[in-house]
Order: C-alpha cells, then structure tokens, then sequence
C-alpha cells in the first residue's frame, strides 16, 4: 500500500500529514515521539503502508514538529505544548469529518493519546500505546540527553542516541549513518530546533512530571488499550507501561525481549500484526 501526504487547517493550524488506505471504514491515527528531528513518517513509515491495507491510516506531524506549523512565539512548559497537541489532533479529525477513530501512541505520543482520552473520550474506540510516556518515573540519562540535545548539538552525539533506540545497533548498521544525517539535517532547522528547545527546557523532570495523566483519570477510561513495549527499552522504562497496566480498566501488554525503544521498528512484522489483531477485537 502506498504512502501520500497533504496539509490541511486544523483549527487554524497548519498540518501536514501522512496517510494510507483512504476508503476503509474505520481510522487509525498514529501520533509520533519527542525525539529531535522526528516526524510521523520517520516513526511510522513500516506501519503506514503495511496497515493500510485493512485501514485508513492518519499520521500528522504534530505542532512543532516536521512540515507543520512552528509557532513563532513557541510557549514554554509541557502543559501549553500539550494543550496544542490536544486541540490539533481534535481540530485534525474535525477536518477530515472523522467523528470516531483508533488511536496509536509512540512514547511522547502516548501521553497525547492519554490526555486525549482524558478530553474527549467519545471520539476514540481502541488504543495503542507503544513505550509510552504518562505515567510517573524518574527521568532516564538517555531521555535526559536526547530532551537536551541542543545543549551541545553535533551529528556525533545524534548518531549515538540512534543507536540507543534499538536494542542491537547491528540492526540498523547499514542504515545508521543515512538515518542519522537525514535526521539531524531536519532537526537543525531553526524553526524545528527553536520549538524543540521551548518543549524540553531543564529541569525537564519537570516535562515528565507534566505529562503524567492523573490515576483517578485513568481508571475512567474504558477503551480496551493494548499497551506494547520493548524489555530493554531505557529511554522510556518498561515501568511506565507496568504502572498503566495496574490503572486502566481494560487493559493487556505485550512485551517484546531484546527490544529497546524502537519496537515497531526493530519488530515491525510483529507489530503491525499485533495491532491488527487488536483492533479487529482479536486479542
């Protein structure tokens, strides 16, 4: 299945998005990472075409992010970023005359799909949330570093914390100089790098804390949410996904060994399949 773009005003807002399998019945959107220089497509590009065969596949870049819009009085602090994200991702679907879809969050993006389901409950059916970020935890060194990136930015430091997203860097050997020069060229726009900056300002345990979702929260959502995470993830700890596990009603894991942060990556054929599984009511 091929993979298209486009933009549209959401809200206001301009976003560009990529999608797949225009047509089908039910909707997934996938909501992206943190990591400086990401875009949907660089987190989702073995989803996109695979599902897109049984589904009508969304991936916006979020604001701040890639081709979209970068405010230019960027606010400070998690709470304002995630009252944009929020506000997008509802204004995205209005756009699209999509009044119900499924949802999927990769790490950052899987705090947005809590605070989504937090808002607007009526407008998501089931939920994926790969190494997500929401719950509460020490901040590591590794997302402490790739939050801090521009503190002292260079492509030597970039390809290093490539290498931290798989659990075995020979998986990427081949590509790993490609995948970080194409990456830390889009992370040094200005635009990406002065947006960057105002999300992850230091302290930034302050930024996780800020994206923890409440637990009397969580115990209020009601979607069957599958979450997925590697073992030997250390950007975003297997923790995070055990403490959703306890609170959220409906609720099952898939943990994946000798997998760090990169899951649908590093296991894609699995991944996709197993999210395919779940959103036909499989598992």
């Amino acid at each position: 299945m091929s993979v298209s773009n486009a933009e549209i005003q959401a809200g206001g807002v301009r976003t560009f998005y990529n999608c797949s399998g225009e047509g089908h019945a039910e909707t997934i959107l996938f909501l992206h990472g943190s990591g400086p220089g990401v875009t949907a497509l660089s987190n989702w590009q073995l989803a996109l075409p695979d599902l897109g065969e049984q589904y009508y596949c969304l991936a916006p870049d979020l604001v701040g992010f890639g081709a979209s819009e970068h405010p230019q009085n960027p606010p400070t602090g998690m709470r304002n970023w995630m009252r944009l994200w929020v506000d997008q991702c509802l204004a995205f679907l209005d756009a699209l005359k999509l009044d119900k879809v499924h949802v999927v969050g990769n790490s950052m993006g899987g705090a947005i799909a809590l605070h989504l389901l937090m808002e607007a409950p009526e407008r998501f059916n089931r939920v994926v949330l790969m190494g997500p970020i929401g719950a509460p935890h020490t901040i590591t060194p590794e997302i402490d570093r790739l939050w801090g990136f521009y503190e002292d930015p260079s492509i030597r430091a970039f390809g290093n914390i490539i290498r931290w997203f798989v659990y075995d860097e020979a998986f990427i050997a081949d590509r790993l100089d490609a995948i970080t020069k194409t990456r830390y060229e889009a992370a040094m726009k200005p635009e990406v790098r002065r947006s960057f900056t105002a999300m992850f300002p230091a302290p930034r345990q302050k930024v996780i804390d800020d994206l923890v979702v409440p637990t009397l929260a969580l115990h209020r959502m009601m979607h069957p949410t599958l979450l997925i995470h590697g073992r030997d993830d250390q950007i975003v700890p297997l923790e995070t996904s055990l403490h959703l596990l306890q609170h959220l009603p409906r609720v099952q894991l898939h943990v994946f060994g000798q997998c760090s942060h990169w899951t649908q990556i590093e296991y894609a054929k699995s991944f996709n399949q197993l999210i395919a599984q779940f959103f036909e009511g499989k598992l």
